[in-house]
Formats: structure tokens, sequence, C-alpha cells
């Protein structure tokens, strides 16, 4: 027969389980004060292993930041853009707009369409360009006509984003003027307002239309004196 050992006593003449019970849960009962410490380390362990697979699999965010090119000061519509005018910027993908310029260098001599405040990121829409044209008009064959108006008045109140229709006035009667383009974007106004009792250079108006009207507008341009009607 197999000899039965008597159980563990302790000091003070009880016994001492050291862990051990007839379910589990009387065996966590029973567990010695020093398995608490063993316990709470293990468990820390294993938490800050979960942390660190989680950083390398999650890698270093800066290297996920790429360079953008930002305005380096305040810039004003119309503008044309140089060397000291831009500089780069990191960005994190998740915040950098689309089509945001990678590169100053094809920028440079570029007309801003709108202003720009220090520090904001450089797009495709935001200088006078193909990108521009669609984005105003929709259409991805469209085009930005430069047009001179005979009122140069119209000129201070034309914003960038209005909607117009450009008329061509009749040579000898203004009841044959013709409605050359129909919807066309305002893009660019381009020289600043002119101030009361000062004189500036004419300004010239960049107007974006489908390919076909654009032709029609340049080449009305030359002879015929041009307006605009507001919607």
């Amino acid at each position: 027969m197999s000899r039965i050992r008597p159980p563990a006593r302790t000091s003070g003449g009880r016994r001492s389980s050291l862990g051990a019970g007839d379910t589990w849960r009387d065996a966590f009962a029973d567990r010695p004060a020093w398995a608490d410490g063993v316990l709470l380390r293990r468990v820390l362990a294993v938490l800050c292993a979960l942390a660190a697979v989680t950083l390398f699999l999650r890698g270093d965010p800066a290297h996920a930041r790429g360079s953008v090119v930002v305005a380096a000061r305040d810039l004003p519509p119309g503008h044309l853009l140089a060397a000291a005018d831009l500089r780069l910027a990191s960005y994190p993908p998740d915040a950098t707009p689309d089509g945001a310029a990678a590169d100053p260098a094809p920028l440079l001599g570029a007309v801003l369409t709108a202003a720009l405040r220090a520090g904001e990121v450089l797009t495709d829409v935001r200088v006078v360009g193909p990108r521009l044209a669609a984005a105003a008009t929709g259409r991805p064959d469209a085009r930005i006509v430069p047009i001179r108006l005979a009122d140069t008045a119209i000129t201070e109140i034309l914003r960038a984003g209005d909607r117009v229709d450009v008329v061509a006035a009749g040579a000898e009667d203004p009841a044959l003027a013709q409605t050359l383009a129909v919807d066309a974007a305002v893009v660019l106004v381009s020289g600043p307002p002119a101030e009361s009792g000062k004189r500036h250079a004419e300004r010239v108006v960049l107007v974006a239309m489908d390919a076909h009207r654009a032709a029609v507008v340049a080449a009305a341009s030359l002879h015929s004196a041009l307006t605009v009607i507001f919607h």
C-alpha cells in the first residue's frame, strides 16, 4: 500500500493548503500571500509584451509623415510665386489634403488663385492650371481664358468663384450682342482693386469654361468688347 502523507501544518498547528482545495475556487482562495505579487508581475509582463508588439507593428509615426509645400508667409491672391514664398513642412497622411504639392519647383512662377496664410498647404487648385479649370467647371476638358472687360468697373466687384455669362457687344448695333459662354467660372481677377483717385494697370479676368467656348471667347476678345452677366 502507498503511504498517505499527513497534511502540512503551520507553526500554530493549523493546516496550510498552499493553494490546494477541492475546487479551483478553493485553491484560489487558499493561495499564499506571495502568489498575488507573482500574478501581478506576470500580468504586467504580458501587457508590456503586447504594447511592444503593437508599437512594432504600427511603426514609428514620424516615419509615416510626408513633406508637403506650404506658404512661407501670408500671400495675396494673384501673387506670382517665388522660392522665398514656399517651404516644406512635415504632415501625417491623414492630415494632408488631396492634391497637395510635394515639390516646390513646379510651383515657381505660378499664380495664386486665392490668398494663403503662412503655413497653409499648397494644392493643385490654389494655382492657375488645368486642375483648377476642371475643379471650377466640373469638366475635364475645361480651359482658362484671360479677358479684359469693356467696363473696368465690373472687375472691381468680380470675385473668384462667381458664375457669369460672357457676352460680346455688337460691332455696330448693341442689339446684336452675342452670348459666347454660359455659366463660366471666374477663377481669378488680377491686380489689386483700384483706389480712389489712383490708376492701376488694366486688370484681367481669368474665366474657366469648356474647351470649345474657350476658343470662341479667346478669338472674340481680339476684336470685340466683352462684358459679363452675373448669375
